[in-house]
């Protein structure tokens, strides 16, 4: 009898200090040429062993002949779940205000968290049954159904019958909605870390969606139309394909085959500016302002130099710009400002045209702080262009979080005074 051997394990913290790894060369190369982590080095004090670094991605991944690497998030779990949920599903966090709107259960590490919370939607979804719909279908056929498909006819058969290339509106649970269930069940049950309970409930949805197609990796997910039909699918539709985008696609260091970094993680990142931004969106249109998203501008005449801002305020008809934010997932320091984020915000406010712009970071209980810029006077009454910083806590509760942001979107909107 085989005894199976054990997956090493590494965990790492987010931005945390470096830890040194016994790791095989392809390994450590396919974990540096991937992008997940910060660093990763061979260690000079240490043969076979490799120093890795994580950066602001979280979660867990596996490589061929490596360790699971598990990177815990600085921010509670239940936290980031909320950041998580309220960026997917905006309406549904505003009215619960909580973080609850994501359930995570007990676990307080991102994979088992995740998994937990996505089985539960899908229970939840499948509860009055599975939604089926109509969907059309091309195939040979020996009797005549539906249309038959000319083109196809000859082309395959020059003209002659039995069979016939018909097409028809199918009833069947083979739906975009259903697929992507399966798919994200699917994927849940082959990353590293899910408990067992969890993962036995996981088995079960897989076999209620059984009817649904698999998908093919690496082609694009289905798309589905939110409808009243599909309303009760449609929390766990968002979860699932954050899943699907948050899997590790392979990578191909030079001069070897590919080696499949597998796993799920979240960028920290792009986590906190889809928070903030989709935020201050929703909090703008209490004041009738329009937020644009990733706004593209050029920074030069001759438009060669692109420049997209998190979040431009225009507004009603969103013509005439107001404000400009961008989101940053770091600390403004107190000493030896960040620069390079000051700069960017100024080219900001001065290809808009704006007297003003913002910078959110996310940090401790800062106090909020401006630069007037020299040599500008864009501001009113000829004063120079200002560069807003502000803080926002993710240690606070999520009722707090919102209303930091709606506070910052009132001044934005003109509302409310800056301090």
């Amino acid at each position: 009898m085989t005894v199976p051997v054990p997956v090493p394990e590494v965990t790492l913290r987010e931005h945390g200090p470096a830890v040194s790894v016994p790791l095989g060369p392809a390994a450590g190369r396919a974990l540096a040429a991937s992008g997940i982590l910060r660093s990763a080095t061979p260690d000079p004090g240490r043969d076979g062993h490799w120093l890795l670094r994580a950066g602001s991605k979280v979660g867990a991944v596996r490589t061929p002949n490596g360790p699971v690497v598990r990177i815990t998030p600085k921010t509670p779990v239940s936290r980031l779940f909320f950041l998580l949920g309220f960026s997917l599903d905006p309406a549904r966090a505003w009215r619960d205000n909580r973080e609850g709107a994501v359930d995570t259960g007990t676990y307080d590490d991102v994979v088992p968290a995740l998994a937990h919370a996505v089985e539960r939607q899908i229970d939840a979804a499948l509860r009055l049954g599975v939604l089926q719909g109509y969907r059309e279908v091309e195939e040979s056929a020996l009797v005549m159904r539906g249309r038959l498909r000319e083109a196809e006819q000859i082309r395959r058969h020059f003209g002659r019958t039995p069979p016939v290339e018909i097409a028809y509106d199918a009833y069947t649970a083979d739906t975009a909605e259903n697929r992507i269930l399966r798919a994200a069940t699917e994927r849940l049950l082959r990353l590293p870390g899910v408990p067992g309970p969890v993962r036995r409930r996981l088995a079960h949805q897989r076999v209620r969606l059984a009817d649904a197609l698999p998908l093919v990796w690496g082609q694009e997910l289905p798309r589905w139309q939110p409808s009243r039909l599909n309303s009760r699918y449609q929390p766990a539709l968002r979860l699932a394909e954050a899943v699907l985008r948050g899997t590790s696609p392979e990578h191909r260091p030079a001069g070897s085959k590919p080696l499949t970094v597998d796993g799920f993680l979240l960028d920290m990142n792009q986590l906190f500016e889809d928070f903030v931004t989709v935020a201050l969106r929703e909090a703008l249109q209490e004041h009738g302002r329009t937020a644009h998203l990733q706004d593209p501008h050029h920074l030069d005449t001759a438009g060669l130099v692109r420049i997209r801002p998190d979040l431009v305020v225009r507004t009603g008809d969103g013509r005439t710009p107001l404000a400009v934010v961008d989101a940053k997932y770091k600390v403004a320091k107190a000493v030896g400002l960040l620069n390079a984020d000051l700069y960017q915000a100024l080219a900001y406010a001065t290809v808009l045209g704006l007297p003003e712009a913002h910078l959110v970071y996310a940090a401790g209980r800062q106090p909020e702080r401006f630069h007037e810029v020299r040599g500008t006077t864009a501001g009113p009454g000829g004063r120079g262009v200002r560069l807003y910083q502000h803080s926002l806590d993710l240690s606070r509760e999520p009722g707090q979080l919102l209303s930091a942001l709606k506070e910052i979107a009132g001044r934005l909107a003109g509302a409310t005074p800056h301090p």
